[in-house]
């Protein structure tokens, strides 16, 4: 008789999170592309900013880097405090944090008070993408996760993709501070919408965090973003402080690492890193990343400098980009089970570099609907490759590890997005250098070309006003060629996808027993 009333409360309890599903999952969603839309929604933005806030090219980097730092250091310690408070407390903490200190960073006057509340920004905003991956994943049965990845992983490419677009339509359309308070309104909707769903959470309020391994991990990471951040105007290694950045930034990832391997309870654990597939869905995911920050971050800028595009048209253009990313995603749900991972992220790698290296042949005169397509096919690649790794990393890990593993996935997200614009960044300010230098050799008073005939009115260097339209000839031919060279930066980024394939561990299956078949409790 017993068995039987535990029997008609456990039917009921499934229906009942069957039934919230879609909401819940809408919720989850909202919260984990909020936090990967203010990656790089501020992109175009920075010019508007620079002169709001009176700092100069160098400062206002910080804006864009400091969120990408304290989402990367915040990811570490996201089981840890999930296990304390609970998955879904943890989360609607994290959104209403997130929409106030996208408050502040609106209202923000000076320089100071907007770094202060983008870090802040990205500290409550690290743990939900880990945890909305991991709360989607449990409210679905074995047989239909890869359906749930799909949906999470829409999510998580829309925001890097989405970000430059809805943030120029912001900015002309309104001011530089709402690419802050469009944040506001989704994020607070989400929290109500969670708390409005009761659930037995269950915690580990016995679960210790390893603080030395996150100091040094910290450390460790901050000091490897402001060796990339300032490298390029500080001169690299002939600059004291970059010296001192590398330093402090491999001994602690090194002390990080042993100490990995030698606590009891250590950051990371361990036997993520025996997973041979967990292994391959990182590194791909990183790479991804990488890719996918650093075009986002290099096409408005070359669009709208170079081929003269508004902030209205470069969003258009791009905006293909995130419809073949959700097409794909779809695509690659429904036929993975009969086409095989290997088909999708074989042509995904294919298709990814071939639209960089498309990109590294253009000229400022393309036209709206070349980068339009070039842009559908981009996306199309990233969802190609999305789906399959994602669920690659995750396909033979144990239940308990999956929190574990979803905060080391967005680790990786954000420390590939971080050290892909800033390697893109250093590329293009290498490039233009060299390519200045190459140029001015031939301004010369041995190049007759240049004072005799008719394009020695035009180019004559000898005269002020002629001078200065030579300057900006070559100033405008040298960026041609460094973005050239940054794409084909990224073109590399995108053959090195092509591990993955060989880390992956081939003929593997559904998920392993131990993953429950019931629909879990969002805790």
């Amino acid at each position: 008789m017993t068995s039987g009333s535990e029997d008609e409360k456990r039917e009921a309890e499934r229906r009942r999170i069957e039934a919230a599903r879609p909401f819940l999952v809408t919720c989850l969603v909202t919260g984990a592309v909020m936090q990967t839309l203010d990656a790089t929604i501020a992109n175009v933005a920075l010019p508007y900013m620079q002169g709001g806030l009176s700092a100069s090219a160098e400062q206002i980097t910080w804006v864009l880097t400091s969120y990408l730092i304290a989402a990367a250091v915040m990811t570490a310690p996201v089981g840890w405090i999930a296990g304390r408070i609970g998955r879904k407390n943890f989360y609607i903490i994290s959104l209403a944090g997130f929409a106030v200190a996208s408050t502040l960073c609106g209202a923000s006057q000076t320089l100071e008070q907007l770094v202060l509340w983008r870090i802040v920004q990205g500290l409550f905003g690290a743990a939900m993408s880990p945890l909305a991956q991991a709360m989607i994943i449990d409210l679905y049965p074995p047989e239909k996760r890869l359906h749930a990845l799909g949906i999470y992983g829409t999510a998580i490419m829309l925001g890097p993709i989405a970000g430059p677009t809805l943030g120029g339509f912001l900015t002309d359309a309104l001011n530089w501070r709402w690419v802050f308070y469009i944040n506001v309104p989704f994020s607070l909707a989400a929290a109500l919408g969670l708390f409005l769903f009761p659930s037995k959470g269950i915690r580990d309020s016995m679960a210790k965090f390893d603080w030395m391994g996150f100091a040094y991990l910290g450390i460790g990471i901050g000091s490897l973003q402001l060796m990339l951040d300032r490298g390029t105007t500080q001169g690299w290694f002939g600059s004291n402080e970059i010296i001192i950045e590398a330093i402090i930034c491999g001994t602690s990832l090194y002390l990080f690492m042993v100490h990995i391997l030698t606590a009891q309870k250590p950051l990371i654990p361990p036997s993520l890193w025996a997973d041979v597939n967990f292994v391959a869905g990182i590194v791909g995911f990183f790479l991804i990343a990488m890719f996918t920050m650093a075009s986002s971050a290099a096409l408005p800028p070359y669009l709208q400098t170079l081929s003269g595009y508004s902030v209205l048209l470069t969003g258009i253009v791009l905006s293909p980009r995130g419809i073949g990313v959700m097409l794909t995603m779809q695509f690659v749900t429904h036929f993975a089970s009969r086409i095989g991972y290997q088909t999708f992220l074989f042509v995904g790698v294919l298709l990814c570099a071939w639209t960089a290296w498309t990109m590294a042949h253009w000229t400022p005169d393309v036209s709206a609907a070349t980068v339009a397509v070039v842009s559908t096919i981009q996306g199309v690649s990233m969802g190609l490759l999305f789906g399959p790794v994602n669920a690659m990393a995750f396909v033979t890990l144990k239940a308990e590890l999956r929190t574990d593993a979803a905060a080391a996935m967005n680790l990786a997200r954000n420390l590939g997005g971080g050290i892909g614009v800033a390697l893109s960044t250093a590329v293009l300010a290498h490039s233009l250098q060299v390519s200045h230098a190459s140029l001015m050799v031939h301004v010369t008073p041995f190049n007759r070309s240049l004072y005799e005939g008719y394009a020695g009115l035009m180019w004559n260097p000898a005269f002020p006003a002629t001078a200065g339209t030579l300057h900006r000839l070559i100033e405008r031919q040298a960026h041609i060629i460094a973005y050239s060279d940054d794409f084909l930066y990224l073109t590399c980024v995108a053959s090195f996808m092509l591990v993955i394939m060989v880390l992956r561990k081939r003929g593997t299956g559904p998920a392993p027993k131990d993953v429950g078949h019931e629909p879990v409790e969002v805790a």
